[in-house]
């Protein structure tokens, strides 16, 4: 995979199922991912409902994390904290950027971001456990 090519996410079924995510390796420490909110996306206000934001970091951030350790070991998320800071809608691209800050023997720390165009949605820190 190339910097400039996103490739769909595979195996991950949960975000399969959940209209796709598409993710690039941007550097070591860089990563991007993105998605189309639809429909089903949407909660009753007919915004992104909040807890597909927060799967969507936990998935983009946490793919980032795999993906640094060149996929040699498993991992798993032990938190996440997320604001929200504007809303998006049916048919927005939300285009995430994922950070690795640091890496101990078993843990990840890492940094994300969602944008919809230059509006940002959400931002998050995470810790993921390396198996």
């Amino acid at each position: 995979m190339t910097q400039d090519e996103y490739q769909e996410v595979s195996r991950s079924s949960y975000m399969k199922h959940n209209g796709g995510m598409q993710f690039r390796k941007i550097s070591d420490t860089q990563f991007q991912f993105k998605t189309t909110i639809q429909e089903i996306h949407l909660n009753t206000v007919g915004i992104t409902h909040g807890g597909y934001i927060m799967s969507l970091l936990d998935s983009g951030m946490g793919t980032s994390a795999y993906r640094s350790l060149d996929g040699e070991k498993r991992i798993a998320t032990i938190s996440l904290d997320v604001k929200f800071m504007a809303a998006s809608t049916s048919g927005d691209t939300l285009h995430g950027t994922a950070t690795i800050l640091r890496k101990t023997r078993s843990l990840i720390f890492v940094q994300g971001l969602i944008h919809s165009g230059d509006t940002c949605i959400a931002s998050a820190e995470g810790i993921w456990k390396i198996l």
